[in-house]
């Protein structure tokens, strides 16, 4: 994808779109039960603020898809973008930010695999986002 303003606000869209629909996947999850039901303590009530940083983060990483492309399809692009996020969240947020240790295991031992199958819906969502808009 070359650089220009109107490529550079197409996946910083791509990516907040990525955040909304990974954030009603967290939601849904919790709301449901299905985290809680395979002993994950992610269950998170929609709010302002919530929905707000997974929006700005999401499009944060969003630019991930200006990375060079080494003709990768997209849906590989995607799964191997999603990886970022989950790395920082799993190494960086929960640890320190959160403390609930190193890959958030005080919420479950499952919850490094939620953290990536939600990341992949962020990145899938993002992606499947560029590529209807023409972008990709």
């Amino acid at each position: 994808m070359k650089f220009s303003i109107k490529n550079l606000s197409l996946t910083f869209t791509a990516g907040c779109v990525g955040g909304l629909i990974n954030m009603l996947a967290i939601w849904l999850f919790g709301t449901w039960g299905i985290t809680q039901a395979l002993g994950v303590q992610i269950a998170p009530q929609l709010s302002a603020p919530w929905l707000y940083n997974r929006l700005v983060w999401g499009g944060v990483w969003g630019f991930l898809f200006f990375l060079p492309r080494r003709n990768r399809p997209l849906f590989v692009r995607c799964l191997l973008y999603s990886l970022a996020p989950s790395l920082v969240q799993l190494l960086l947020v929960f640890p320190f930010q959160a403390h609930k240790g190193v890959l958030g295991l005080q919420l479950g031992y499952l919850t490094p695999a939620f953290v990536l199958f939600f990341n992949i819906i962020w990145g899938l969502a993002a992606g499947l986002w560029l590529r209807l808009t023409g972008a990709e």
